[in-house]
């Protein structure tokens, strides 16, 4: 199975990419048999993305990019949250490709913040986002504060490594039901032979 993963981090080393690395880590180890997994840098691809927007046309690591995401098992989408939702760089990569592309597409949202106070950001911007692009988002959405970094949770609230837990048994989930991606390849019917189902029966 094919697994991307989609990091809006914008720093070197980001927390959002260490969110990333765990969740993805914790997916394959629910997962049965070993999945191919991709990293996408969307800091990489920013200039990609920009011009995109202004020329019509995805260059080639840009489409290589969202052929990945797009022909993916599942998916997992990090950003950090900016302002009480999530950032410029992860909205304008979404945007770019076709809104139905990622119609039934098996997903985990995650976000990083400097406080617990924008956790609610998956839930009011994020999860609507991928649910109007039709994917199958995961119950369980993980959000990680800079406090939250080896915490062990409390009396009412589930610890960082919990939360991975449970959001990567979904996915996986998610992703076994539906079973591996396959190519769809149209049955060639000859030109001739097209042409008589078109006249009428005589």
């Amino acid at each position: 199975m094919k697994l991307v993963v989609v990091t809006a981090g914008l720093t070197q080393p980001s927390a959002t990419r260490l969110l990333a690395d765990r969740l993805a880590e914790a997916v394959g180890q629910r997962l049965e048999d070993p999945a191919d997994v991709r990293v996408i840098e969307l800091r990489d691809l920013a200039v990609d993305v920009a011009n995109n927007f202004v020329t019509g046309f995805a260059g080639g690591r840009l489409r290589e990019a969202i052929e990945a995401v797009t022909e993916s098992d599942g998916l997992i989408a990090v950003t950090p949250i900016f302002s009480g939702s999530y950032s410029g760089l992860f909205k304008s990569f979404f945007d770019v490709i076709d809104n139905t592309a990622l119609a039934g597409k098996p997903t985990l949202i995650a976000a990083t913040g400097g406080t617990p106070r924008h956790s609610l950001a998956l839930e009011h911007a994020v999860r609507p986002l991928f649910s109007y692009l039709r994917a199958v988002v995961t119950p369980t959405a993980v959000y990680a504060a800079a406090e939250d970094w080896g915490g062990g949770g409390d009396a009412f609230t589930d610890g960082l490594g919990e939360r991975i837990k449970r959001a990567a048994g979904e996915l996986a989930d998610l992703m076994t039901s539906r079973g591996p991606r396959k190519q769809q390849v149209e049955e060639f019917v000859p030109f001739e032979e097209q042409l008589r189902a078109l006249r009428p029966h005589e």
